[in-house]
């Protein structure tokens, strides 16, 4: 009678290299989060541009004041935006790109300010502190800033670490506030001129990004 014997166990599969594991991923390629610094750095670039050519209308200075205002809150809206698209989109990879938005939020958050500070108030700090003190919506703008500033020193892993990861995301969870604030300096920055069409878009879309946040909470 033949002996029989059994078929070789089948070889287990490589591993995905990490090239291969990019390929069906575009947000884990190597090249993502560079783009993603350029990206961020094109509002900017079209400020400077804008100056040096003289394409910034008759007040240049106010121009770029309210642009990097502008794209603060866009850049903090797009920050708080990562969540609840990762969750509906099926992309946990977006999360990957949360730190470098919200360091680029406080980038231009600073420049917003230091614009404000040398281009409106001439670098005088009595005068900006009387500005601060006498104008609603400069002392919510700068104090979204402050609230801002802890969050930027802790964005590396060594701060996760030295603050353990608890207490680093509840002094995080500052961001949902600083939202707040900010948007109240936009509303009030743009009820000098009684035009309330962009702060309630942006109005609009906090209330679904922090309502849809509420909404997991609960349930």
């Amino acid at each position: 009678m033949p002996l029989t014997t059994s078929a070789p166990a089948p070889a287990p599969a490589p591993a995905p290299t990490r090239a291969a594991r990019a390929a069906r991923h575009p947000l884990l390629h190597p090249v993502a989060k560079p783009l993603l610094f350029v990206l961020c750095l094109l509002p900017l670039a079209w400020y400077a541009y804008g100056v040096i050519t003289y394409q910034l209308g008759a007040n240049p200075a106010e121009a770029v004041i309210r642009g990097l205002g502008d794209w603060t809150l866009r850049l903090l809206w797009v920050t708080l935006a990562v969540t609840p698209l990762r969750q509906w989109t099926g992309q946990p990879a977006l999360a990957r790109f949360r730190r470098m938005l919200g360091v680029f939020t406080f980038f231009y958050a600073t420049l917003h300010l230091v614009a404000y500070s040398f281009l409106d108030m001439g670098l005088d700090l009595p005068e900006i502190l009387k500005d601060i003190a006498k104008r609603p919506f400069i002392l919510m703008g700068f104090a979204a800033w402050l609230m801002l500033l802890p969050l930027a020193a802790t964005s590396f892993n060594r701060a996760i670490k030295a603050l353990g990861a608890k207490r680093w995301q509840w002094l995080h969870k500052l961001v949902y506030l600083i939202a707040i604030v900010g948007l109240m300096h936009f509303i009030w920055m743009r009820a000098g001129k009684n035009n309330f069409a962009e702060p309630a878009v942006y109005g609009g879309i906090l209330a679904v990004l922090l309502g849809w946040r509420v909404w997991k909470r609960m349930a």
